[in-house]
C-alpha cells in the first residue's frame, strides 16, 4: 500500500512539475469553473424559486446568505489553510505530512461545524435580526436559517474536502462531488417548495439534502484511494502548531469569508433603509455578480495547485508563467462577462422577479457592478499566490481590503451622501481601490521572484 501510495505521489508530481503551465492550468480549471458554477447556479436557484413566494421571502435568502458565509469562513479557513500547505508539501514529496495536514482539517471542520450549529439554533432569531432582518423578512430568514445550521459541519467539512482535492491537484474527484450536489439542489428546490408545499424551508432542505450528498462523494474519493492524501483520526495531530500552521494559512480566506459576511450585513441593513425591494434586488445582484465571479475563481482555484507544487519545488520560471497567464485570461473572461452583464441586467433581474421597483434597483446595481469586474483578476491572483506560497498575513491584508478595508467604510459613507445610489456603487467603489492597492504587490513579488530555478 505505501509503495503505491509512493509512486502515485510521483506520478502527480511529475505532471504538476512537467506538463506545460498553460495546458495543465486549463487542465485543472475547467473542472473548478464547473463546481463553481453549478454551485453559483444552485445558490441562484434557491433564490429564484423562493422570490416566487413573494419580496420579503427572497429578501430572506439575503438574510441567511451572510449565515452562510459564515460557515463557508469555517470551511475555506481550515481547507485553504490545510490545501495551500498540502500542496507545497507535495510539491517537496512530503506525503507523511500532507496527510497529517488534511486529518486534522477535515476533523477540525467537523467539530467547528457542530458548535457553530448548537450556538447559532440557540440564537436564530436574535441573529437573524443582527443580520438584517426586517419584521417582516424574520419570519421567512428563521425557516430558513433552522435547516442551514443543521447542516453547518456537513457544509465545513465538503469544503475542506473539495479544497484538499483541489490542492492535490485532482480538480475532476472535486467537481463530481460538488456539481452532483448542485444538481440535485436545482432538482429538489421546486420539488420540495412548491409540489410538498414546504415555502421556503423547502428550498433549506433541498441545500441541506445537495450538501449531504456533496460531501459523502467527496469523502469517498479518500476512502477508496482516489486521493493522494489520506483522511484517519490516527493521523489528527495533537501539536498545537500544526492547527496554528493550518489557521495562520487560511486567515486569508477567514478574513475574506468572514468580511464577506459583514459587509452583506451592513449592505442589507443599508438597502432596509429603502424598503424589502431594495434588500431582494441586492440580493439578487449578489447572486448573478457570484455567478459570473465563480468563473473566475474557478480558473484561480485551477491556477492554485499549479503555484504551490512549483513554488514547493522551487520551479519558479512555471511559477511566474502561471501567474501571468492566469491574469490575462482572467481578465479576458471577466471583460466579456461585464459586457454580456451591463447590456443585459434588467432581462436577468426579470428572470428572478417581476416586481418592478426591485428590477429597477437591481438594473442599476448590477450595471455599476460590471463596470468595475474587469479589474478583478488583479486581485484574486495576488491573494491565491501569496496564500499558496506562505506569505499568510500579505494575503490576508489584500483579502481584507475589498470587503473590508474599502467596502466597511464605504458602505456607510456613500449612502448619506448617494442615497440608494451610494448602496448600489459601494461595492464597485471598492473593488476599483482593491485594484490599486494590489499593483505595487504583484510588482514587488514579480521582481524579487528568482529568474531562475533551483532544482
Amino acid at each position: 500500500m505505501d509503495s503505491q501510495q509512493t509512486t502515485k505521489e510521483q506520478g502527480q508530481f511529475q505532471r504538476m512539475t512537467q506538463t506545460p503551465v498553460p495546458g495543465l492550468i486549463s487542465s485543472l480549471a475547467l473542472p473548478t469553473i464547473i463546481s463553481m458554477m453549478v454551485t453559483s447556479v444552485y445558490n441562484m436557484a434557491d433564490t429564484y424559486f423562493v422570490s416566487q413566494l413573494g419580496t420579503s421571502a427572497s429578501g430572506a435568502v439575503g438574510i441567511v446568505f451572510s449565515l452562510m458565509a459564515v460557515i463557508q469562513a469555517v470551511g475555506f479557513t481550515l481547507g485553504m489553510g490545510s490545501g495551500s500547505q498540502i500542496s507545497r508539501l507535495l510539491g517537496q514529496q512530503r506525503g507523511k505530512e500532507a496527510t497529517e495536514i488534511a486529518s486534522s482539517g477535515f476533523f477540525s471542520a467537523i467539530l467547528l461545524g457542530l458548535l457553530l450549529t448548537a450556538a447559532g439554533s440557540l440564537l436564530i432569531d436574535d441573529l437573524m435580526r443582527l443580520l438584517g432582518a426586517t419584521p417582516t423578512i424574520l419570519p421567512f430568514a428563521r425557516d430558513y436559517a433552522r435547516y442551514i445550521l443543521f447542516g453547518a459541519p456537513i457544509m465545513a467539512a465538503s469544503f475542506v474536502l473539495n479544497n484538499i482535492l483541489r490542492a492535490e491537484g485532482r480538480a475532476r474527484l472535486s467537481m463530481t462531488g460538488i456539481a452532483a450536489g448542485g444538481i440535485l439542489n436545482i432538482a429538489l428546490d421546486p420539488l420540495f417548495v412548491f409540489v410538498f408545499g414546504l415555502g421556503i424551508s423547502g428550498a433549506a432542505i433541498a441545500t441541506l439534502v445537495s450538501q449531504c450528498v456533496s460531501c459523502g462523494i467527496l469523502l469517498s474519493c479518500f476512502l477508496r484511494g482516489k486521493s493522494t492524501t489520506r483522511l484517519s483520526l490516527r493521523c489528527v495531530s495533537r501539536r498545537p502548531s500544526v492547527y496554528w500552521s493550518i489557521l495562520k494559512t487560511g486567515l486569508p480566506s477567514l478574513c475574506r469569508q468572514g468580511l464577506a459576511s459583514i459587509a452583506t450585513v451592513a449592505l442589507n441593513r443599508n438597502a432596509a433603509v429603502y424598503g424589502d425591494a431594495a434588500v431582494s434586488a441586492m440580493s439578487i445582484v449578489g447572486k448573478i455578480f457570484m455567478l459570473i465571479f465563480s468563473a473566475l475563481l474557478g480558473f484561480g482555484q485551477g491556477f492554485q495547485p499549479v503555484v504551490g507544487y512549483n513554488y514547493g519545488a522551487r520551479k519558479y520560471t512555471r511559477v511566474r508563467k502561471a501567474c501571468s497567464f492566469t491574469l490575462e485570461i482572467g481578465t479576458v473572461l471577466m471583460t466579456v462577462f461585464a459586457a454580456a452583464g451591463f447590456f443585459a441586467a434588467p432581462h436577468l433581474m426579470r428572470l428572478f422577479i417581476d416586481d418592478p421597483d426591485v428590477v429597477r434597483i437591481g438594473t442599476s446595481a448590477l450595471r455599476a457592478q460590471c463596470l468595475a469586474m474587469p479589474l478583478l483578476p488583479l486581485g484574486v491572483v495576488c491573494n491565491m499566490t501569496f496564500q499558496t506560497i506562505g506569505r499568510s498575513w500579505t494575503a490576508t491584508f489584500l483579502s481584507a481590503a475589498r470587503q473590508g478595508i474599502f467596502f466597511l467604510p464605504l458602505i456607510y459613507l456613500l449612502p448619506p451622501v448617494f442615497g440608494l445610489v451610494g448602496v448600489e456603487i459601494t461595492q464597485p467603489c471598492a473593488d476599483v481601490l482593491t485594484f490599486l492597492c494590489c499593483i505595487p504587490f504583484a510588482a514587488a513579488f514579480l521582481h524579487r521572484l528568482p529568474k531562475a530555478d533551483e532544482s
